[in-house]
């Protein structure tokens, strides 16, 4: 109850009792009924998954585990810290959360939901945890126990996560258990904690219900501090969390997965104050790119992040994934970079009126757009590669190994860039394609074709590069000549047909 006399429960009920549409036995009837064939379609299948789990895990490939599964926890709070987490849905935030309610009764039903992501999340997590560590015995029993680990772990992390929003100091603590996240996986990368996975995979049960006790006191503790700083949450933050939520919504229902990207950029820059710096000397087209330089040298962050991912394809290598497997792996990720870099070329094909008035032509303005994209895909590429060779997982080595490294990162710069402009430059999914029968189901033609615009011509360009990387021997010098011409090739023919 309020001041006021008036609960949130009466108030919701009252809202249900005006409502056009109420739930019916019928509906609740369908909800049981697919979540019924969802668990009879995979149970099976996770059947198997569980039952290859038994028997001890391969020492050589703990570090490895370790490194992904700390990089994951730590993806994980970093997407419940953006998400909010704390939301409401449209209605309520605009209504009911500046009435004289009481604040956590309101937000309950969205604490409730958040534990329900966080023990799905934490179940994972439990999964990878005995993937990486194995079962040597008494399968059914460690299975447990990841789990119960898992699942806490992840509930208190999504507390943490919400008292991080309520209170600057907590905010503190989430960023340090992020950064300590990231160290354990350099450290385990490195090799420096071999004996600790071995020491943790061959621990007793007794060990084991001690790990899963403790990791209940600390999640019992952070949710019932972020239960009791739920009234504490500002009413500017919770409206800015549902805001965000409700274009995410808005966006995954559509099947627009482009309008994320809009979202994240625009909510980064709205907040903050730019300081107006005089446009140096440069070439038209030149001076056009400029401002691509300019945001990327105003957020260090995001660019320090984009180097540090080139260690992953190590990390991969690692945990015993194949050379092509890992080919694929490190031009996904130059063709991610690129694309990430080529902000200024989607907002000239989203205002085409705009770009028209500045006076540039367009090829030469695609032209000059694509020198940032170029470098930092090279450089992206070339310093993954190097990783690969000083790691071992390379059939390259030496001196000779590096210096092929960064001679394929630098040839590839030139398709990559071509592809992350096309991806940048694509129009939204094209909902009113055909949807074509296959043997494995329905499959949307829209989105499909979405998601290859882009990739096409850079796997186009990149193809002696995959060639060369997917082969166990080392790198021949003819590869390295067609890949130079088809990466040229590939990025003056679009930017000519692009350009027109």
């Amino acid at each position: 109850m309020t001041e006021s006399g008036v609960s949130v429960r009466s108030v919701r009920a009252f809202v249900r009792s005006h409502g056009r549409t109420r739930r019916r036995a019928a509906d609740w009837y369908v909800t049981g009924f697919c979540v019924a064939v969802f668990l009879a379609v995979v149970g099976d299948p996770l059947a198997d998954v569980l039952a290859g789990l038994a028997g001890p895990g391969d020492p050589a490939r703990m570090g490895a585990g370790v490194a992904l599964i700390a990089l994951a926890v730590a993806a994980y709070l970093a997407a419940a810290r953006a998400a909010g987490p704390v939301t409401l849905p449209g209605p309520d935030a605009s209504w009911l959360l500046l009435s004289p309610l009481n604040r956590r009764h309101l937000l309950g039903r969205t604490g409730r939901a958040l534990l329900l992501v966080a023990v799905a999340a934490g179940a994972l997590l439990g999964l990878g945890v005995l993937a990486v560590l194995g079962a040597p015995d008494q399968l059914v029993w460690r299975l447990l126990g990841a789990l119960a680990v898992g699942v806490f772990a992840g509930v208190g992390g999504m507390a943490l996560a919400v008292l991080a929003q309520a209170s600057q100091s907590w905010q503190v603590w989430l960023t340090a258990a992020m950064v300590a996240l990231l160290v354990l996986a350099a450290v385990a990368v490195s090799g420096r904690l071999r004996t600790a996975p071995a020491f943790a995979a061959d621990a007793p049960l007794q060990a084991v219900a001690a790990a899963a006790a403790f990791a209940a006191a600390a999640s019992g503790l952070l949710v019932r501090q972020a239960w009791a700083a739920l009234d504490r949450i500002p009413a500017r933050d919770i409206m800015a969390a549902s805001t965000r939520a409700g274009h995410v919504a808005s966006a995954a229902v559509g099947v627009d997965p482009g309008t994320f990207t809009w979202i994240a950029e625009d909510n980064h820059w709205k907040a903050r104050t730019l300081l107006s710096r005089r446009w140096p000397s440069l070439p038209a087209p030149l001076a056009l790119a400029w401002q691509d330089w300019r945001r990327l040298a105003r957020r260090p962050g995001r660019l320090a992040t984009m180097l540090a991912t080139a260690a992953l394809p190590v990390v991969l290598a690692q945990a015993g994934f194949s050379p092509a497997a890992l080919g694929v792996a490190v031009l996904a990720g130059g063709l991610a970079v690129a694309a990430s870099s080529a902000t200024g070329a989607r907002r000239d094909s989203d205002n085409p009126a705009l770009a028209r008035l500045i006076g540039v032509g367009h090829r030469p303005a695609l032209a000059a757009r694509a020198v940032l994209p170029a470098l930092l895909s090279g450089a992206w590429t070339a310093t993954a590669l190097t990783g690969l060779v000083l790691a071992g997982g390379s059939p390259l080595t030496g001196a000779a190994g590096v210096a092929v490294s960064w001679s394929v990162g630098l040839l590839v710069a030139p398709a990559l860039a071509a592809g992350g402009l096309r991806m940048a430059r694509r129009s939204p999914v094209d909902h009113s394609l055909p949807i074509i029968e296959t043997a494995g189901g329905a499959i949307p033609l829209g989105p499909v074709l979405w998601a290859l615009t882009g990739v096409d011509v850079a796997v186009a360009g990149c193809l002696p590069a995959l060639i060369a990387l997917a082969s166990p021997a080392p790198v021949p010098g003819a590869l390295l000549a067609a890949q130079a011409v088809a990466g040229v090739t590939v990025l003056a023919g679009y930017v000519w047909r692009t350009g027109r």
